[in-house]
């Protein structure tokens, strides 16, 4: 079992890449004037940024950081 600070860190890296590939899907709904794609992409930008955060809590909340 993964303890805090490994799920901490996955849940960072994964949101991480899940805000980047929002803003690139974003910035492409934007460029070709695509609305739907654009809306897409900022919520999975929205999301990315969620589980970075929640990544970051997660290890500030492991014991054996303290």
């Amino acid at each position: 079992m993964k303890d805090l600070n490994e799920r901490g860190l996955e849940n960072q890296v994964k949101g991480t890449a899940k805000e980047l590939k929002g803003r690139v899907r974003g910035n492409l709904g934007d460029a070709t004037d695509n609305s739907s794609e654009h809306i897409k992409g900022r919520t999975e930008e929205l999301k990315g940024k969620v589980q970075k955060n929640f990544g970051k809590a997660e290890r500030k909340a492991n014991p054996d950081n303290v």
